[in-house]
C-alpha cells in the first residue's frame, strides 16, 4: 500500500504508538469499575482513545490521496529544544521557587520559542496562568505544593 500523506502517517503512526503504550502500561494498575475507577482506569481509556485516532489517522493517510503528498518538512529543532528546557527548568525549579516565580518563567522560556514575542502577551499569560493553578490546585484540590519561593516561606 503506498502512503499518500507522509505527515498523516507518520502522525497517526505516533499517537497510535503512544496510544498503546499508555494503555499497555496502565494495566499494571488496578481498573477498578465504573462507580469507582481505580488509578490505571483513566490512563487506559485515554491510551485506547488516542490508539483509535492514531488507526483513523494512519488510514487516512494510506487511502485519501492529497495534493503532494504532504511531505514532513525541516524540524524546528530550536523551538523543540527551548520548550523541553522550559518543562524541565519547571520540574527542578518548582520546589525550590514555588507556583509564583515557577509559572512565569515556565511561561517566558515557552514564549521565546516563537516567532513573536510581545511582553504584554507573556505578563497576561502568567498571571492569568498562575492564578488559574493556584485555585485549582492549591485552592481547589488543596494539593501541597509550594506556592512561595523557599527564600519567603523558609
Amino acid at each position: 500500500m503506498k502512503i499518500k500523506s507522509q505527515r498523516d502517517f507518520v502522525s497517526g503512526l505516533l499517537f497510535l504508538v503512544v496510544g498503546v503504550a499508555f494503555a499497555w502500561g496502565a494495566t499494571e494498575y488496578s481498573f477498578g469499575n465504573s462507580a469507582r475507577p481505580g488509578p490505571g482506569y483513566f490512563p487506559f481509556g485515554l491510551g485506547v482513545l488516542l490508539a483509535i485516532l492514531g488507526a483513523f489517522v494512519l488510514f487516512k493517510a494510506l487511502t485519501l490521496e492529497s495534493e503532494g503528498g504532504d511531505p514532513i518538512g525541516r524540524i524546528a529543532w530550536r523551538p523543540l529544544l527551548i520548550i523541553v528546557a522550559a518543562v524541565a527548568v519547571f520540574g527542578f525549579a518548582l520546589p525550590r521557587l514555588g507556583l509564583v516565580l515557577t509559572l512565569p518563567l515556565l511561561v517566558l522560556m515557552s514564549a521565546m520559542a516563537g516567532d513573536e514575542f510581545h511582553w504584554r502577551d507573556v505578563l497576561i499569560t502568567s498571571v492569568v496562568l498562575t492564578l488559574g493553578s493556584w485555585a485549582l490546585f492549591i485552592w481547589g484540590l488543596k494539593l501541597t505544593m509550594p506556592v512561595w519561593p523557599v527564600f519567603i516561606n523558609g
